[in-house]
This record gives C-alpha cells, sequence and structure tokens, in this order.
C-alpha cells in the first residue's frame, strides 16, 4: 500500500469545492515529532488516545456520510466533550458486513464515536497502523480544524479488522498541536 494514495483514495470519498490539503507526504513513524508521536504511532483507537491525551470525553459530528448497502462512509469531526474545539478530522470506510445489526444500527445514529461503539459492543478487533503522514492543510480542512491554511499537522491512515476480518479504512488527522523543540 502506497500511503498517499491511500490517504487520495479516502479523501476522493468526499470531494470538496476547496482542496482538503497543499501536500500529504509519508513519514517513518520514528521521526513523528511528540506530541504526535504519542498520539498517532500506536494500533489503539483514536477515540481512547484523543480523551486521553486531551483529559476530555470526546463527541462525534458527521459532516457528511453516504451509505450504499453494507459500505458506510463518513467525514467527522471529534470535538471536546460539549464544545466546538476540534482535535481530530477524520475520514472512514466502513464494511457492516463484519459487524452485527445492532453495532450497525449504532453507528448509523452517529451519536458515538466509532472506537466507542464497537468498545461497547465488545467488537474482537485490531488496528492496524498503515502510515503516519505529514500534512500541509489546504483551505478545508484549515477550516475543519481551525488552524491556518499551510499550516502543518499531521496523520495516520489506519484499518481496523473486526471479528478478524478488514472491515474498517481510516484517515485520522490531529488538529495542531505544540511540538517539542518550538
Amino acid at each position: 500500500m502506497n500511503p498517499v494514495d491511500e490517504f487520495h483514495k479516502l479523501a476522493s470519498l468526499f470531494p470538496d469545492s476547496q482542496p482538503l490539503v497543499q501536500n500529504v507526504e509519508y513519514i517513518p513513524a520514528s521521526t513523528t515529532p511528540e506530541p504526535y508521536k504519542g498520539l498517532l504511532v500506536h494500533d489503539l483507537h483514536m477515540t481512547v488516545t484523543m480523551e486521553t491525551f486531551h483529559r476530555s470525553p470526546v463527541d462525534v459530528k458527521v459532516i457528511d456520510r453516504r451509505l450504499d448497502g453494507d459500505l458506510y462512509n463518513r467525514k467527522i469531526l471529534l470535538t471536546k466533550h460539549g464544545t466546538d474545539t476540534v482535535v481530530q478530522f477524520g475520514l472512514v470506510q466502513f464494511d457492516f458486513q463484519y459487524v452485527t445489526e445492532a453495532v450497525r444500527r449504532e453507528i448509523l445514529e452517529e451519536q458515538i464515536p466509532l472506537g466507542r461503539v464497537l468498545i461497547n459492543h465488545n467488537v474482537l478487533r485490531q488496528v492496524d497502523l498503515n502510515a503516519i503522514l505529514r500534512i500541509t492543510a489546504g483551505p478545508g480542512l484549515a477550516e475543519y480544524l481551525q488552524m491556518p491554511e499551510g499550516g502543518v499537522t499531521y496523520g495516520r491512515v489506519a484499518t481496523i479488522f473486526c471479528n478478524q476480518k478488514p472491515a474498517i479504512d481510516l484517515l485520522e488527522i490531529s488538529a495542531p498541536l505544540e511540538t517539542e523543540g518550538r
């Protein structure tokens, strides 16, 4: 898998009138600056990681969605609970054939972050980190993450296996954070 191609595949699920990014590049996980390294370089759910890092539960805001049979795509923001403070932008492609009807129904309700739904339903899951990306925001991402256009942040592409099947492809981009050495 080419990580930049995977990024563009997921970004193309929801074409915007303004470019999402100016540039995206794959970087080795070992060169990811802190605190992004701790936030992104792991095989855990980003929901839990974001909640721990930001010391707050997170809420999901679905910006756009598409359902075609068992294939569900959505564009989301995670915000600190009860606020408009965005902590993550995400694109998700979920194949519902690998989960129960109850999981599908709760995800389609769009009230709880995906990771929390899978945890709450005790779905056997494994998160495979595919790549870390250094991202220069275009006007679309800048608006979503409340950051300057041309600003840099980091994200990841990952696959979640549900019941040992590759059910979910993800693009998860952190809101900008202060990095060490600044």
